[in-house]
């Protein structure tokens, strides 16, 4: 008997739900290749220094049991000019998917360049609220001074799908990434394809770079906040949210 239209509807969000799933930095790459990432050193550019852990305490529910777990993403600190304190971090949504208990504070932790590192507590300020619109902006309690960490501008336009972009996190693989011990950074992606809500490119990246940085320079070579990581396969492939879908809202927070 042929199954019923709102039964093949379910069916096809099922499917959809699970792709979705194996889409977001699986544990091991779907194919053997180079891995083109860097690890950061001094000798990196600067604004790399402005992308840290994000450590979000979740709540599951299974079997009818919760369960609490904390959840390690990255995220950027951005301003809206160059040379002032920020206290403005971008991330992904879905970093804070399980986020519910307020009590419990997120954290951001920049270290890359610092000899201690520098920890702030965040709260959300505004979010995609889906996988549809993979953004998150948060506020931290205190501002990150210009003269210890310079944090990124913004991108006032669109991806210039002819211009390479770096993509940075803090990737949990037990390469490179040292289980997200150490950032790396993929310097010279390509992008290959673009829709409104979501941008292709071929960079590396794993599990826990979620959230992280997609930088483009701009024709003067200033580093500008591109677009945030959302998913891939490990293996050469990353989606990320482009800042323009949700910059007249950063905006609004930023001023």
């Amino acid at each position: 008997m042929k199954p019923s239209y709102r039964a093949q509807r379910w069916l096809f969000s099922v499917l959809c739900l699970v792709a979705a799933q194996v889409w977001l930095f699986p544990t091991v790459p779907a194919t053997a290749q180079a891995d083109t990432r860097q690890v950061y050193s001094s000798d990196a550019p600067a604004w790399l220094q402005a992308v840290g852990v994000l450590s979000v305490p979740g709540m599951r529910y299974r079997e009818g049991r919760r369960s609490h777990y904390r959840e390690e993403c990255s995220g950027t600190l951005v301003v809206d000019r160059p040379g002032r304190s920020a206290d403005t971090v971008i991330t992904a949504w879905h970093c804070l998917e399980f986020y519910e208990d307020l009590s419990m504070p997120i954290t951001f932790t920049l270290s890359a360049g610092q000899e201690q590192p520098l920890v702030g507590v965040a709260r959300r300020l505004a979010d995609g609220g889906g996988m549809h619109a993979d953004w998150a902006i948060l506020r931290l309690q205190q501002a990150v001074p210009a003269d210890r960490v310079a944090a990124v501008t913004v991108h006032d336009g669109e991806p210039a799908p002819d211009r390479p972009v770096t993509m940075a996190g803090y990737s949990r693989d037990s390469g490179l990434g040292m289980d997200g011990r150490r950032l790396t950074f993929d310097p010279a992606c390509q992008i290959t394809h673009t829709q409104t809500t979501v941008v292709e490119a071929d960079c590396t990246a794993y599990k826990g770079a979620s959230g992280g940085a997609v930088v483009q320079a701009s024709e003067a070579g200033v580093a500008r906040l591109s677009g945030v990581i959302s998913s891939g396969d490990s293996a050469g492939t990353v989606l990320y949210v482009p800042v323009s879908g949700f910059r007249r809202i950063l905006t609004r927070y930023l001023d």
